[in-house]
């Protein structure tokens, strides 16, 4: 059983972009009209003049409003502080590094979409708009909706006619299921459901039993775990469904860069290592099974990651792990945990209702890549 978090970070390893990307490649100013949806479904033209620009023509302190509105409803939807990430944003917009479009309306930035580089591969980071409109009334969320939808376009647009770019990635936490998928699936992308898990901690106050044979040892995870965990996710992902989404987990480099973002540089939420433990083979010393933690808000602990190797499956391990997890994130003071699971991954799915956790959200995965470059892009 294996199960990734988010997969990417919300506290994004900006030493993986190409910050200096050519800004030729981004098309400086576009005009167009909004088109919002009407209740009934059908179409109608809101008549609102939007611009897009390139990202980087923007200093933070103009897109504050758009990432403090951001930031409220990653707190309304999901628990979890939004600020870190918002204040990393605006100090790669002061240095105009960030790669992407923003939204104009009268003068006023009203959405963005942004994305990163890591070597041939583009991972789309965000996009949102702003819900009201520039006087401060409320505005149809459709209306925002198209917006994203615009950018979201743009950004395409520019990635698949760059011909260094042979994969794209996708994960819009924020954002329900569905609200863009007609626009992936337009763009040539697979689109895969992901399921938010909550799982409240009330009654958590005793640790678990950890009934293992003489082999296996469980522990506090350690910095020296860092190499023999990547060994670890690389098999567990092995002709998993979310290596179809996070092409990380198809080597053990990949699988070391995805830990770093996690564990070293706050790559979703802040790592407690106090809720995160490992299941040790005694012999090899190799790891048969992980849990990694981090805190995402005063309130809400996250599961970044739970995997067990396939030699040690269905011997209760995942369970043992996620119970110790709760456990110890309750002592520090957490009143529910969260985790992501895709899907298609129906066995993990299972698993965690029978442990508690409850979908609190859904949102889309989403993969494009360029014809004939797959065994390329797997191999890094």
């Amino acid at each position: 059983m294996s199960s990734s978090s988010v997969g990417r970070s919300r506290d994004w390893k900006f030493t993986w972009w190409a910050a200096n990307e050519p800004r030729q490649n981004l098309r400086p100013n576009l005009r167009f009209d909004v088109d919002s949806w009407q209740s009934d479904g059908g179409m109608k033209k809101s008549g609102v003049s939007v611009e897009i620009l390139d990202l980087r023509h923007f200093a933070a302190n103009v897109l504050r409003p758009v990432l403090e509105a951001e930031s409220e409803l990653w707190e309304q939807r999901l628990h979890w502080d939004y600020h870190p990430s918002a204040r990393l944003l605006m100090q790669y917009l002061d240095n105009r590094m960030l790669p992407g479009y923003a939204a104009l309306e009268a003068g006023r930035v009203t959405g963005y979409v942004f994305c990163v580089y890591e070597e041939t591969k583009a991972v789309i980071g965000d996009v949102f708009a702003l819900p009201s409109t520039p006087d401060g009334a409320h505005q149809e969320a459709g209306s925002a909706c198209a917006t994203e939808e615009t950018l979201l376009q743009h950004l395409f647009e520019l990635l698949l006619n760059s011909p260094h770019v042979d994969r794209i990635e996708s994960q819009m936490l924020l954002h329900t299921s569905g609200s863009h998928s007609d626009a992936f699936h337009a763009a040539g992308f697979r689109i895969f459901r992901r399921f938010f898990l909550v799982q409240a901690l009330d009654g958590r106050w005793n640790p678990p039993h950890a009934d293992l044979p003489g082999n296996l040892e469980l522990r506090p995870w350690r910095e020296a775990d860092l190499a023999p965990a990547s060994r670890l996710i690389c098999e567990a992902y092995r002709g998993h469904p979310d290596s179809l989404i996070n092409d990380q987990y198809r080597s053990v480099h990949g699988s070391m860069r995805f830990l770093n973002n996690i564990v070293r540089y706050a790559g979703c939420g802040s790592f407690i290592q106090q809720a995160s433990h490992v299941v040790v083979e005694r012999a090899s010393n190799e790891l048969a099974a992980l849990v990694l933690g981090s805190r995402v808000s005063a309130q809400s602990g996250h599961v970044t990651q739970v995997c067990v190797h396939p030699a040690y499956r269905r011997r209760g391990l995942a369970r043992l792990l996620l119970a110790q997890a709760a456990f110890s994130f309750m002592r520090l003071g957490v009143r529910e945990i969260s985790l992501t699971v895709t899907e298609a991954n129906s066995e993990a799915v299972q698993l965690y209702k029978e442990e508690g956790y409850q979908c609190a959200h859904s949102f889309d995965a989403a993969v494009w890549q360029r014809e004939g470059t797959e065994h390329s892009s797997s191999a890094k």
